[in-house]
This record gives structure tokens, C-alpha cells and sequence, in this order.
């Protein structure tokens, strides 16, 4: 089982297709469950938001021929979304999304069940990392329980070695020409079970990552209500330094400040977005600012902090969290921030989406001691919670 020890920050570019197309009558209820809530949100929409978050470039959804109108209000918002109608079978579904594909012919494609929402950036970017090398990649997790063979009366009729044994996860992986062309040639039974088999017939092989136990399936009652489970609150800190120089426009909770100095760095060097922005990634256990936004990156030399802040406030939101409060505070002996705070603390509640009794700013020194006493640079330490969504 491949494990990558090192993991790019920034990720290739990747197609993704959802496959919702089934009926998920093993959950009960009239509701196909793609379209059922979870956490405030249909269950097909975490798995596609987790994916175009990731930069999926293009992305397929695949449905059921006479759900189009439940899938469009349930993936509302989503840009660069095409809708694909299924098939009979999962295998048919999975290559009329890839049929769709076919015409942008991308280097990668990522096949997904909406039935698993809850999709790590990590299991995407081991994924894509193995690409590098083989054809197809799925992710796996070894079975710690002991296998029992039944026989038709349900009685034991012998044992597996679990130590060979895998319990197979989504999203599979696959350099897109060699599954499109396994899938037009398939001449086995009406269903190959996963797209890795399907490969695996045209001669291709299938190398296994490490999986992660948030990537189960929900297939019955229970598990909406074992995953709507999650924690009520969560907290993250932020926090983050950037050095004064003379001739740097100095921003500061996204207001320009007049100084006879500015903040270095690569993008605007807001250290109070920066600090932000980590509180909020950190809430949600989405990394930090270098992991979405890397310095390495000519696109964000300048960019304004506040973007940054609004994909980790959309992250958050993603997550099936609403931003509760910040709590920020700005160690400088200069500028006095006192007559700046009331733009600062609208312009954060506007990036946040909250209002501004939600955001506390506040600033001190350190009497004239270490880098901030000196005026070398300016320090920010913020704190977020964020709520379970209603």
C-alpha cells in the first residue's frame, strides 16, 4: 500500500465525476439518499464541494434520468458543474460521465460515490500523487476483524486470511484514457462492481493507497444519523508575523492604513487576514494559509488577503459550520490602530459574513520589547469558533 511521504500543496489539475444515479432504497424513506440532509445540506453536495475545492477542474455529476431538477436545486451554486444522466448500473453511469469527459480529454480523472461526503484533501492528493506513476489508484484500509465464509444456511464454512483482504474506498483514481478505453471495451458481466476491476480487465493495474476511515459509505438509516453527529462548536487560533518595510502599502483587516511603512510578503502581507484566515482553516482541520494559497505560486504575488478569508470562511461552511466570532489581536508599537478599528472590524464581518458584534479587534505592544517593540514587523494572533450549521 503506497503511502506518499511528501505531499504537494498545490494539486494537479483533475476531472472528478460523482456517481449519484442510484436509488439508495437501503436508507428507507421515498428520498433517493443523495439528496437526502446531512448537516444541514443534501449528501451529493459534500462530496462535490469537497471536490471542487480541491480545484477540480471539471466535474460530472451523474443522475438518475428523471432526477434533474432535485440534483439542480441540491448542487445550486457549484460553478462549472455539468449534470450527465445514468445508466442501469453504476458501470453504465460511470461511462456515460466519462463520455461527457471525453471531449476535454484531462490527464486525470477521480470517480466518486455520493454516498461517501466526507472526502479528505489528503486521500485526493495521495491519489493523484500516485498517478505519477501507474494507471489506476484506489484507496484501501486493511480489515481488523476476523472473516467468516457462509454457506447458503448461513453457516460457517470457512475462513479468509483477512491479512490479504482490503476494504476498497472511493474515489478511485485513473489516468483518464486508460479507464475511458477500459470501460468501451468491457465485455465481462453486466457489472464490473468498481471502476478499478474495469480497469484491471483491459490489463491494467491497480495500485492501493492508504484510505481513511472519514471516507465511509452511508448506506443505511443509521449512518445519517451516526454522521449528523458531528461536534456542536470547534476552535481554531491563527497566527502570523510579517516584517515592515519602507516603500510597502500596509493593509490591516483588509483596510489600507496610512504609515510611513508597509508589510512584506508575497501576496498583501495583511497579518491580521493571515491570522484569520489560519483560525478559521484551523477550525476545521483544512490545514493552513501556505496549504491553499502557497507563496511558491505566482498568482497570489499581491492578491488581496480577503480572498483568502472567504475560502476559508467557505471551507468552514462546507464543513457544515457557521462562523460563530473572531477574536483578534494586533501587537505593533506603530501605527496606533484605535482610529482604524471600526473599518477593520466591517470590513472582517463582511469577509466573514457575520455581524460585526461577532468580531472583537484589539491591538498592544510589547513594551518596546523583541521585533514588534522595535517597529520591525507586526504580529497577529486571532481566535475563531465556529457552530454546527442548523
Amino acid at each position: 500500500m503506497v503511502t506518499p511521504s511528501s505531499l504537494p500543496s498545490l494539486l494537479p489539475p483533475f476531472a472528478a465525476i460523482v456517481v449519484a444515479a442510484g436509488k439508495g432504497l437501503r436508507v428507507g424513506g421515498e428520498t433517493p439518499k443523495q439528496f437526502r440532509m446531512l448537516r444541514g445540506k443534501p449528501l451529493v453536495r459534500w462530496s462535490v464541494e469537497a471536490l471542487s475545492h480541491a480545484g477540480a477542474d471539471l466535474l460530472v455529476v451523474v443522475i438518475a434520468p428523471d432526477a434533474e431538477a432535485e440534483a439542480a436545486t441540491a448542487l445550486a451554486g457549484i460553478a462549472g458543474l455539468q449534470l450527465v444522466t445514468g445508466g442501469a448500473t453504476r458501470q453504465d453511469s460511470v461511462r456515460a460521465g466519462l463520455e461527457a469527459l471525453a471531449m476535454f480529454a484531462p490527464e486525470r480523472v477521480l470517480i466518486h460515490d455520493a454516498a461517501r461526503p466526507d472526502l479528505p484533501r489528503d486521500v485526493i492528493a495521495r491519489l493523484l500523487a500516485a498517478l505519477d506513476n501507474v494507471r489506476g489508484a484506489i484507496p484501501a484500509l486493511p480489515v481488523v476483524d476476523s472473516i467468516a465464509i457462509a454457506d447458503a444456511a448461513e453457516r460457517m464454512a470457512g475462513k479468509a486470511a483477512r491479512e490479504t483482504l482490503r476494504r476498497v474506498q472511493t474515489p478511485q483514481a485513473f489516468r483518464f484514457a486508460d479507464i475511458l478505453a477500459a470501460h468501451r471495451s468491457w465485455r465481462g458481466a453486466p457489472d464490473a462492481g468498481d471502476d478499478a476491476q474495469v480497469l484491471m480487465a483491459s490489463g491494467g493495474s491497480v495500485t492501493l493507497i492508504q484510505g481513511d476511515e472519514r471516507l465511509r459509505k452511508i448506506t443505511f438509516a443509521e449512518d445519517f444519523a451516526d454522521m449528523s453527529a458531528a461536534p456542536a462548536f470547534r476552535i481554531g487560533q491563527g497566527y502570523d508575523v510579517h516584517r515592515l518595510e519602507a516603500g510597502e502599502e500596509l493593509w490591516l483587516g483588509g483596510v489600507l492604513i496610512p504609515h510611513d511603512k508597509g508589510l512584506a510578503g508575497h501576496s498583501d502581507a495583511d497579518v491580521a487576514l493571515h491570522a484569520i484566515t489560519d483560525a478559521v482553516l484551523g477550525a476545521v482541520g483544512e490545514g493552513d494559509i501556505g496549504t491553499h494559497f502557497p507563496p511558491s505560486d505566482p498568482q497570489w504575488r499581491g492578491a488581496r488577503s480577503g480572498r483568502f478569508l472567504e475560502h476559508a470562511v467557505s471551507l468552514a461552511r462546507a464543513a457544515g459550520y457557521a462562523i460563530a466570532n473572531v477574536d483578534l489581536t494586533l501587537i505593533c508599537e506603530a501605527p496606533k490602530i484605535g482610529p482604524h478599528r471600526p473599518a477593520m472590524r466591517a470590513e472582517v464581518a463582511r469577509l466573514m459574513a457575520v455581524g460585526e458584534d461577532a468580531v472583537s479587534i484589539k491591538a498592544t505592544t510589547t513594551e518596546k520589547l523583541g521585533f514588534t517593540g522595535r517597529g520591525e514587523g507586526i504580529a497577529a494572533q486571532a481566535i475563531v469558533l465556529v457552530t454546527r450549521a442548523s
